[in-house]
């Protein structure tokens, strides 16, 4: 199973990010979509699991503020901002996040913790990124996909 993990796209989806989603089984995205119309696009790809982020306003109300769900025997917390995680964390292998539009991947008591970073305008100098899950019989491996940017954008 393909899943590839965004956040923080900002309305924007890069042609090269759609190169990552042609194929996929699975869209996971952290929130921050900002438009409909970038919602309407993912879909178009693979069943989608999506949060609403703190720039998601009234368009995305509809949108939870985090979901949990397991894809391929693996179970997952999905949230936009880690610091609005709930007191109790459901039982997980990882918690998918974003927000800081930085890229982060690590473990922690034994769940992995992950931030795709951002696919969308390039913002606080930060690298253009998103991570790309193989999950195949019980081995799962995340690959960070950085994409180059012009100075513009």
């Amino acid at each position: 199973m393909r899943i590839v993990i965004l956040s923080d796209t900002h309305g924007l989806l890069r042609p090269q990010v759609l190169d990552y989603l042609a194929g996929a089984d699975a869209i996971i995205h952290a929130g921050d979509i900002n438009t409909p119309a970038v919602l309407e696009r993912l879909k178009g790809f693979a069943p989608l699991y999506i949060v609403r982020g703190n720039n998601d306003k009234e368009w995305a109300a509809q949108l939870p503020i985090s979901q949990n769900f397991t894809l391929g025997g693996v179970r997952f917390f999905l949230i936009h901002n880690q610091k609005e995680l709930p007191d109790r964390l459901p039982e997980v292998d990882f918690v998918i996040y974003g927000h800081s539009h930085r890229y982060t991947d690590q473990e922690r008591a034994g769940v992995r913790w992950l931030n795709p970073g951002s696919c969308g305008p390039r913002r606080f100098h930060q690298e253009i990124t998103l991570a790309v899950m193989e999950l195949r019989e019980g081995e799962c491996q995340v690959e960070k996909i950085s994409i180059p940017h012009s100075e513009e954008g």
